[in-house]
């Protein structure tokens, strides 16, 4: 029963950051999920810096870690499982940094605090952990949980991600869309997690 329940926390996760964001940001005045980062919702001096990683980052490193530990332990899975499993608990370990270290409230300053930099480098461990980890499942031997479709889906999600997050660089210079253009990043890969997970539940 907790494999069942562990096996589906990939879904979980995506399901409670969704609601989880949108949330905070209502506790948070004039919050712009089209301009305004996610992490802007803990960031220092914010209305909810408190909140906002105790009902996102904690429980979501939580959930990460224990369906990463999961695909590790698959019976008979090959080492491209165990290194996907791996990426997924970083992703979670980051996801919990990124939450305890919160970026500073401008997110156009010119000089970071230390703060901001480790959230910074943790940010850019949550969004290169699922990047990878599909490649990983896409390029693993063949295998009755990997289909061909969903090497296909995994190879769709990474080109969907990296365009978005292109698009992400050049809203983010512009100061127009960034918000916008960061969920649709993070969340194809959510969506990629998903679907993993309901093939292994």
């Amino acid at each position: 029963m907790f494999e069942f329940f562990a096996a589906l926390l990939g879904l979980v996760a995506t399901v409670w950051i969704t609601f989880g964001v949108y949330i905070a940001g209502r506790f948070y005045p004039n919050y712009d999920h089209f301009n305004q980062f996610c992490s802007e919702l803990g960031a220092s001096g914010s209305p909810t810096q408190k909140l906002s990683p105790w009902i996102n980052n904690y429980p979501l490193s939580v959930m990460f870690v224990i369906f990463g530990w999961h695909v590790t332990q698959l019976p008979d899975a090959s080492i491209a499982f165990y290194i996907t499993g791996v990426l997924i608990m970083c992703h979670g370990i980051g996801t919990w940094f990124a939450g305890y270290f919160p970026m500073d409230k401008d997110p156009y300053t010119l000089t970071p605090s230390r703060h901001c930099q480790i959230h910074s480098t943790a940010g850019s461990v949550v969004m290169l952990t699922l990047l990878v980890a599909p490649v990983i499942i896409t390029i693993s031997p063949d295998s009755e949980l990997i289909t061909p479709w969903f090497r296909v889906f995994s190879v769709s999600v990474v080109l969907a991600s990296i365009f978005f997050t292109i698009k992400l660089v050049k809203a983010y210079r512009a100061r127009q869309g960034a918000g916008l253009y960061q969920r649709l990043s993070y969340w194809t890969q959510l969506m990629w997690l998903s679907v993993f997970s309901l093939m292994l539940a």
